[in-house]
Parts: C-alpha cells; sequence; structure tokens
C-alpha cells in the first residue's frame, strides 16, 4: 500500500502516512490482511483506535478505570501486573491497545520483541503493526471483516465481546473510516 493511499484511507497527513505505508504492508501481508475487506477493516480499526496513528500508547490521567491496572485488583491480576507502576507501565500501545504486562510479554514472544522488558518498542511502527496484526489474526477477526460484520467486529474490539448488544466508543468515527478506507482501497 502507497503512502498516498494510506493517507486517504485514514484521512492523515501524508507524512504520517509515509512512516506507516511499509510497516503495515509488511504486517498485514505476514497475518493474511490481504484482500481490501480486510484492509479496509483493518485500517479502519486501527484508525480509530490510535487517534489516527497519532496515539501509540493509552492518554493517562489516571482514570478511575486505570487505577484498576494497577496490584492488586482483579483487573490487574487479569493483566498480569504485579508490581507498582505495571498499570501506567504497560498501559494501552501500539494500534489496538495491547494491555497489561502479561499481553505484553506474550504479544512480545510472539513477534519477536522484549515488550514486557522494553514496553515503549510498542510505539514504533514496525512493531505497532506487527503486535496489531497478531492480535488480529489471534481473534480470527479477518472471518467479520470477510462477512462485512463491521458493528460485530467494533464491538469484539472496543468491548471485548463481538455478542454484546451495547454501542462500541466512538462507533461514527469508526464506520466513518471505514467508509473511507474502503473508498481507497476498492472495497
Amino acid at each position: 500500500m502507497s503512502p498516498e493511499t494510506l493517507a486517504q484511507a485514514l484521512q492523515i497527513p501524508l507524512a504520517r502516512a509515509s512512516l506507516w505505508a511499509d510497516p503495515l504492508s509488511a504486517a498485514m501481508a505476514l497475518y493474511e490482511i490481504d484482500t481490501p475487506a480486510r484492509e479496509a477493516a483493518f485500517l479502519a480499526q486501527c484508525g480509530h483506535e490510535c487517534g489516527r496513528f497519532q496515539w501509540l500508547r493509552e492518554l493517562w490521567g489516571p482514570t478511575p478505570e486505570q487505577k484498576l491496572y494497577e496490584p492488586f485488583t482483579p483487573k490487574s491480576r487479569a493483566l498480569g501486573n504485579t508490581t507498582a507502576g505495571d498499570g501506567f507501565r504497560y498501559r494501552g500501545g501500539g494500534l489496538l491497545g495491547i494491555t497489561g504486562r502479561y499481553n505484553f510479554r506474550v504479544m512480545g514472544q510472539k513477534i519477536g520483541f522484549d515488550l514486557e522488558a522494553n514496553p515503549d518498542l510498542i510505539v514504533r511502527p514496525d512493531v505497532a503493526s506487527l503486535a496489531s496484526a497478531q492480535f488480529w489474526a489471534d481473534r480470527n477477526f479477518n472471518a467479520y471483516a470477510d462477512a462485512g460484520e463491521f458493528l460485530t467486529l467494533s464491538r469484539a474490539i472496543n468491548l471485548g465481546n463481538p455478542n454484546s448488544t451495547a454501542t462500541p466508543n466512538g462507533i461514527d468515527d469508526r464506520e466513518q473510516l471505514w467508509t473511507s478506507c474502503k473508498a481507497a482501497l476498492g472495497a
């Protein structure tokens, strides 16, 4: 995918798209995000989740929800956060918001980077692209893209439950990006 196509798809400046086009193309090819429908859905979700490639780490308040990332809460245990400061250190990162010490460890092992020891690597375009495509593949999100089930996909990503009836955060922006991605990619 060219930087021009990515810029058009996500409605971002060409300079920003130029940083991401090659790493995204490589990761998408590696993880079989390889049809216009899959590419459009993937890029739309990634584009929304990271503010069109502006925020590669979760914005930190900490909010009341983010305070639960710190030990020793049920949420922190689920994320594998075991040491004070882990909530911030392993806050959401990458294009789809990988969160928690455990998830950074496992994702890093899968993509060949020690994200547990070096969590800030998640902001690099190559690492963020690989981690997000691996996350996508691990959950078989291509199936939702192939079926055109964008709302279900949005629920799976944002709410963690594709069967939820709740409205995902930012659904209007996600759908607007999906429309622009489909147009740019010919889906």
